[in-house]
């Protein structure tokens, strides 16, 4: 059964009839309840694959992983290429396509950029509705000609990050990229539909100083930490530089340089 922090209801939905086969699959997947209930969530299976809709009067839209239009499409034709703020952050440079685990994945938008610049990527999101919303995202995008090769270098971990990095078998990577949720501001906290929906069911990261320390004894080059740009760093060893942009920044944790 799933847990999270607000202990959210939560019930999975066909929108149409021909869907209910997928619900039913989803529902005993993740261990909830199937079919019209009262809850705080739906995670509703329908033409565009699965996505979670928050209910209730004020509740903002449906939130699904989409690899192939939208904001992914636009970022990848015209997102600026190796010139993009995190792929400086991570390393990439002529010759260089590192191996990246993003151990915060999320709904997939940061490791996706990387995969279409060539980074060969694992990711875990220890969340399981969200895990289950990349899962479905990945799935169609394997579809598309143009997306295909690119989230062919996107695997899919499960589990909690920390516990995944503790355990690590087989070749370590190169880079690890961390993004946890952040103790949000009222001011903020409108900003971002995803934002809206992922924090009753998320909250935040009270274990980040941990997921650093696992990150820091894994990763062969160095570990990038994503934050708010006037946020504090995670607690622990100091990043010894950082990438400043509008809204965030990279805090840098090097070990060794990535090499052509």
């Amino acid at each position: 059964m799933i847990e999270s922090p607000a202990a959210c209801r939560i019930h999975v939905q066909a929108l149409a009839p021909a869907f209910q086969t997928q619900a039913a699959h989803w529902a005993e997947r993740l261990g909830l309840p199937l079919g019209e209930a009262d809850g705080e969530f739906a995670l509703q299976v329908g033409e565009q694959g699965l996505q979670l809709q928050q209910l209730g009067p004020d509740a903002p839209g449906p939130v699904r992983v989409d690899f192939v239009e939208g904001g992914a499409a636009h970022r990848r034709l015209y997102g600026g290429g190796s010139g993009q703020m995190i792929a400086k952050a991570v390393g990439i440079a002529q010759g260089v396509r590192p191996r990246v685990l993003d151990a915060t994945a999320g709904l997939g938008k940061d490791a996706f950029v990387l995969a279409s610049l060539g980074c060969e990527m694992s990711l875990i999101e220890r969340q399981p509705l969200i895990g289950a919303l990349l899962e479905d995202g990945l799935a169609r995008a394997a579809e598309d000609f143009d997306v295909a090769p690119i989230v062919a270098r996107m695997k899919l971990l499960k589990g909690n990050s920390i516990e995944v990095m503790r355990s690590w078998e087989g070749e370590a990577p190169q880079v690890i990229y961390l993004d946890p949720m952040f103790p949000h501001r009222e001011k903020t906290a409108l900003v971002k539909k995803e934002m809206r929906l992922f924090r009753p069911l998320v909250g935040d990261d009270p274990d980040a100083p941990a997921l650093l320390e696992a990150a820091l004894a894994l990763a062969t080059h160095r570990v990038v930490v994503k934050r708010p740009r006037k946020a504090p760093c995670i607690e622990g060893p100091k990043p010894s530089h950082a990438l400043d942009g509008k809204s965030s920044r990279y805090d840098i944790y090097p070990k060794k340089a990535l090499k052509p």
